[in-house]
């Protein structure tokens, strides 16, 4: 796992989709990533979901369906999002997005693996 979480990535572009299931973010280098709202809520940098320590990470399920409902800049090197789920205390810093959408791949494989082997569903349980 990459924990590289630098501040040298610039963004260029940050875009709510309409339907606000995604955010588009682009950066100075070229790379642009089309990021899902559940994976970005599944992936919070919040203590909530990656605890105080690795061995206290959280793997979050139900989100399938999640929104981005706010979008609130943090300084000049992250933002905090808003989920229609009231998670709100994730700040993603530039660099943090970055390897979030670099990684999404193995990131996405190796949540769904954990979910599979803890029993959890990516739909919200009624």
């Amino acid at each position: 796992m990459t924990t590289e979480r630098t501040t040298e990535r610039w963004p260029t572009e940050l875009r709510l989709a309409k339907d606000r299931r995604s955010l588009r973010v682009a950066f100075d280098d070229g790379a642009a990533f089309d990021l899902p709202a559940e994976y970005l809520r599944v992936t919070s940098p919040s203590a909530e979901v990656q605890g105080h320590a690795p061995s206290e990470r959280k793997t979050v399920p139900g989100k399938k369906d999640v929104e981005i409902i706010g979008v609130e800049p943090v300084g000049n090197y992250a933002v905090k999002l808003v989920f229609d789920d009231l998670h709100d205390t994730g700040i993603y810093g530039w660099g943090y997005l970055y390897e979030l959408g670099a990684g999404y791949g193995q990131k996405w494989q190796a949540y769904l693996d954990e979910l599979s082997a803890k029993g959890l569903l990516r739909e919200k349980v009624r």
